[in-house]
């Protein structure tokens, strides 16, 4: 490998390490070569599914550029000090959890590798344990609410629309022939009898339903065990009134984080954009900061107030409120073209609001 490619691949390798640990305590093969480009987040998840056998099948580069990968981010992770820690790779099949196979080949040096992860000493050693207990815990069963009629591959029951089923090896099953057809369906809707109830029972799988405007599974409840339900159901009627208590008291706390964050945010505006009126600086810090809207300021960035994610709302702001953006799109005109054709008029803007 050239030096200069060298150096640049260990970047990628160290910054990719880096942010994995900083967000989990811990990094992984995986994690570095997902973040950097070479893995797919959904083959994993296919791979952790069982839909593929194997995961190096999925990973893109030349061997040797991944064997190099993953030298440098072990190389990287002992001079960090990182604790090494194996752990199994499960998932769940009708005759119970089974190993996860990392490569074809089934190597034993490899496959140790790409189970071990190096884990942040400033964990405590009680939240390593933990850690690795969750870590080591397989994917809870999905089940699919079908939108069209199929039928079970196995027992060749026929399953309307409507009807679940699960996946195995990419073939269909009917919950009979997949040893679930004894657990009950609790719909989403109540988080706390959904949460004891996954408790209580031994079995369980999450049930997902395809949404053809938004291209994705979207849970619709789980199924559990009846017992389990029962339990839950109980306990829920006898604390009902301490729960709503405590929601009500837990949305207080949020509207004053709220109000706390537009303040804060309104008077970084008011640095980073003198010329901005005040109602003006009030009312984009109003609409970035909403709670549940997505925007920039509900980001990690918006809410330790960087300049870059401000800038971002403000530019935003003025291209809806001080151009004819909005008018562009209902038109017909799609987005980046009619950004493109207000950006100057932004920029303006925000050139005369810095001062």
């Amino acid at each position: 490998m050239h030096p200069e490619n060298r150096e640049g691949l260990e970047g990628r390798v160290v910054r990719s390490a880096e942010a994995a640990l900083e967000q989990h305590g811990y990094v992984n093969a995986i994690d570095v070569l997902t973040r950097m480009g070479l893995l797919a987040a959904t083959h994993v998840e296919n791979w952790r599914k069982g839909r593929t056998d194997f995961l190096d099948q999925a990973i893109q580069g030349s061997p040797n550029k991944i064997s190099r990968s993953i030298e440098l981010f072990r190389q990287w992770a002992e001079a960090k000090g990182l604790k090494p820690t194996e752990v199994r790779y499960l998932r769940t099949t009708r005759g119970g959890p089974v190993d996860l196979r990392f490569t074809q080949s089934g190597d034993a040096a490899i496959e140790k590798i790409y189970r071990t992860h190096f884990v942040s000493l400033a964990l405590s050693e009680r939240k390593r344990e933990q850690l690795q207990e969750r870590l080591e815990k397989a994917p809870q069963p999905v089940v699919f609410e079908i939108l069209r009629d199929s039928a079970c591959s196995e027992c060749g029951a026929e399953l309307p629309e409507g009807s679940f089923l699960t996946m195995e090896a990419e073939k269909p099953l009917c919950l009979a022939c997949a040893g679930m057809d004894d657990l009950e369906y609790l719909g989403a809707g109540d988080a706390a009898l959904t949460r004891r109830s996954a408790k209580y029972s031994e079995r369980s799988a999450v049930v997902v339903r395809f949404s053809r405007s938004r291209g994705r599974y979207e849970r619709q409840g789980i199924l559990v065990e009846k017992a389990a339900l029962e339990r839950a159901e109980r306990e829920c009627t006898e604390d009902a009134e301490e729960r709503a208590r405590e929601r009500a008291r837990s949305a207080e706390m949020r509207q004053e984080q709220d109000r706390e964050l537009v303040a804060r945010m309104m008077d970084r505006l008011r640095v980073l954009f003198p010329g901005c009126l005040p109602r003006e600086a009030r009312a984009i810090a109003e609409h970035t900061g909403k709670r549940g809207s997505g925007r920039v300021g509900r980001t990690a960035a918006g809410r330790k107030l960087e300049e870059q994610a401000l800038t971002a709302a403000v530019a935003a702001a003025i291209r809806h409120t001080h151009t004819n953006y909005d008018a562009l799109l209902a038109g017909g005109l799609d987005r980046e073209p009619a950004r493109g054709r207000v950006a100057d008029r932004v920029n303006t803007i925000l050139e005369a609001w810095r001062g």
